[in-house]
């Protein structure tokens, strides 16, 4: 990539608009692309025809995927405490599961085209190397801010020898990368990702030039950060759909309004076409193009909808075509994220979930064979605070915040899964 003309060009975008920010670069980061490959963004509309060829059709099954989360900080304030980790952790799971609270603020017009997507995120509790992880690095850096270093817009945060840090294993953990990525002090860019390579509703060698995973701006990440996000015109509220945002990005899917006009789309029939992304609020009065989603006809923009610009206080939910493509995503582009599961413990045949998690509530084990099982669960410092035997899914109700080990052993064998209470 040319870095200097991307720069340039960028340094344009700023002075242009007087210091413009991006809450999403990943469409930017791909218009970039054009400058190697020229005439690739002219293959998008027919690329729309293909994209159902991934699409899942089934959603009996909860995909989980490993996660480590690479934070990068210059200064105290950035190097975010595990708790903000956590409730950001929390928050994907809620978004992707459909659980969170905020769902009741979805007009009734859109009840029948959403739903769970059954994916799941979980820290990973095994590295590369096969070693025990609490899924979380901590980098200290000499960088103030990663925009534009080692590429734009922040390719440099997943280069240790740009100040930031290489990512573990990309084919097979989720790599989320926290970081300072201001201009002139104002966050220039909130977040970005790179869809999977080669996807068909993205152009081939969209992503060629960008290390595979997301990026977030430190003030953006979590709902509980104490670092308040101020774009010059004062403090906004954060609740942690940034990075539901753009792993929704990673994991296929394209912008609502498709980054372009009514013309375009974003490959999915249960998402209304609008002419434009939001301006980041929550208009529900806009209805700005014409198109009917089946028997529902024509409906309006839907603000709710987390791959949309709206604010993050009314952004709660994915379509059901927008669940199919991500899921159809991790059965073929994406599949060593589920299918090798080297992030976490599988050293036994025995496997099982524990949802959600972290958690701040009640959780859930689920996911094995039904059967009588004994059921183990130790604290950080070994002992064993629950030990009863079961039959099928268990709901445990609350612990005490803390880090936990859960054991569950019948005939199969014995497997272990790391829980976060926070």
């Amino acid at each position: 990539m040319n870095t200097a003309l991307l720069l340039a060009s960028i340094l344009s975008i700023t002075f242009s608009f007087t210091q413009e920010v991006h809450r999403c670069f990943t469409h930017e980061a791909m218009q970039q692309q054009e400058e190697l490959t020229p005439g690739y963004l002219l293959s998008v509309n027919e690329s729309f025809a293909r994209a159902k060829q991934s699409f899942s059709q089934d959603r009996s099954t909860v995909y989980t995927i490993p996660v480590v989360v690479h934070i990068v900080y210059n200064t105290a304030s950035e190097n975010l405490d595990d708790s903000v980790i956590f409730d950001q952790m929390a928050v994907l799971n809620a978004s992707f599961r459909r659980t969170n609270a905020d769902t009741v603020n979805l007009r009734d017009t859109f009840n029948t085209i959403v739903g769970d997507s059954f994916i799941e995120f979980q820290l990973a509790t095994v590295d590369p190397d096969g070693n025990p992880t609490t899924g979380i690095t901590r980098t200290s850096t000499s960088q103030t801010s990663f925009f534009g270093v080692g590429g734009a817009p922040a390719e440099g945060v997943k280069s240790t020898s740009d100040g930031g840090i290489d990512p573990w294993d990309q084919e097979h953990y989720l790599n989320i990368w926290v970081c300072n990525m201001t201009f002139f002090g104002t966050p220039f860019i909130l977040g970005y990702a790179t869809p999977p390579n080669n996807l068909p509703h993205w152009p081939p060698g969209s992503s060629d030039n960008l290390s595979d995973g997301v990026v977030i701006e430190f003030e953006a990440f979590g709902s509980n950060n104490p670092n308040p996000l101020d774009l010059g015109g004062g403090a906004i509220e954060v609740d942690g759909k940034t990075t539901v945002h753009e792993v929704g990005h990673y994991l296929g899917l394209r912008h609502i309004w498709a980054d372009g006009d009514c013309t375009e789309e974003d490959g999915i029939d249960d998402t209304p076409n609008a002419d434009d992304q939001s301006n980041q609020d929550c208009d529900i009065n806009k209805n700005t193009c014409t198109d009917a989603i089946g028997s529902l006809g024509d409906l309006p923009d839907m603000v709710e909808n987390y791959m949309d610009y709206s604010a993050e206080t009314c952004q709660n939910s994915f379509t059901l075509g927008q669940a199919d493509l991500m899921r159809g995503v991790l059965e073929n582009e994406r599949v060593e994220l589920i299918g090798g599961a080297i992030g976490f413990d599988s050293k036994n045949e025995l496997s099982f979930e524990v949802f959600p998690n972290p958690t701040n509530a009640e959780f859930k084990i689920v996911g094995f064979k039904s059967g009588i099982s004994d059921l183990s669960i130790y604290n950080e410092a070994g002992q064993e605070i629950i030990s009863k035997k079961i039959n099928g899914s268990t709901t445990i109700h609350q612990l005490d915040a803390g880090l936990y080990f859960i054991h569950l052993r019948n005939e199969i064998g014995t497997a272990v899964q790391k829980l976060i209470v926070y």
